[in-house]
């Protein structure tokens, strides 16, 4: 499918369109973060942490399909990332108040806004790969073929690469007008916002219908197996069921071996 092709399949399918706004959702979210290794260096062991959380979220992630099911696992990573957003741009934008708490600690606000800036890098990527990742994957399963075929290239086509510019081309587009990256800080943290929240609507709408796709798929499979016991009693030409006659025989055969059981022998 071309780019033309695959945004008019976004916009004609809800259900595709909300898997698409989950995908450049969490693609935009993730860059408008500045890494963690661009602020300091004592983030060198940052893909470490990563590998341990992820480890410890995929060991985790069965048991929270299980248990709460594919709903709440979508939810986890935009409020991860709400969540951590809130906390950087708040100390970012009023960590000044803050200051003399976070000296008792030996920590200025800027250095607590990395904290948490590498923090959000490391849980929203392990939720990612952890939860984000198969939840996609498992929206596709109650799809029609051709929807999902089309479904899945046009995310590929359209939505992937902006997911992964959006947020870079966000930056760049405050920098040009504010003039530097922290004069944008409060515009971003807006930004942020409607991106997550927007993000969660379509998570809950899309959980919406995966549960009555699912169910349907349900209520077909338990039909079919229902449809396979069910006997098939055929009617003959004189108006008996053939089941009826094989029943009758078996009653002559078993009548008649009675009365020449109970007939007496002539001594």
């Amino acid at each position: 499918m071309g780019t033309m092709e695959s945004l008019k399949f976004l916009v004609s399918s809800k259900y595709i369109r909300d898997l698409a706004t989950l995908v450049v959702a969490y693609g935009i979210s993730i860059n408008l973060f500045p890494s963690p290794n661009e602020y300091s260096s004592f983030m060198g062991d940052f893909s470490t942490a990563t590998g341990i959380a992820t480890f410890t979220m995929m060991l985790l992630s069965q048991f929270i399909f299980d248990k709460y099911g594919w709903g709440a696992a979508a939810r986890i990573t935009p409020t991860v990332l709400l969540l951590t957003g809130v906390g950087f741009f708040s100390l970012i934008l009023f960590g000044d108040p803050l200051g003399p708490t976070l000296a008792k600690f030996g920590m200025t606000p800027l250095l607590a806004a990395v904290y948490v800036g590498a923090m959000q890098n490391i849980f929203s990527k392990s939720a990612k790969y952890s939860l984000f990742d198969p939840c996609k994957e498992m929206a596709y399963i109650p799809l029609d073929e051709d929807t999902k075929v089309k479904g899945k290239a046009a995310i590929d086509v359209v939505c992937n690469p902006l997911g992964k510019s959006g947020g870079a081309l966000i930056q760049q587009f405050m920098i040009l007008t504010f003039g530097s990256l922290a004069s944008s800080t409060p515009y971003l943290g807006g930004i942020l916002l409607v991106i997550v929240l927007a993000w969660l609507a379509a998570a809950k709408s899309l959980d919406t219908q995966f549960t009555a796709l699912r169910q349907e798929e349900e209520l077909e499979k338990e039909m079919e197996r229902a449809a396979v016991k069910i006997p098939v009693v055929s009617e003959t030409g004189n108006g008996t069921f053939a089941g009826g006659s094989l029943l009758n025989q078996s009653a002559g055969d078993s009548t008649g071996s009675t009365s020449e059981t109970s007939t007496p022998s002539n001594i």
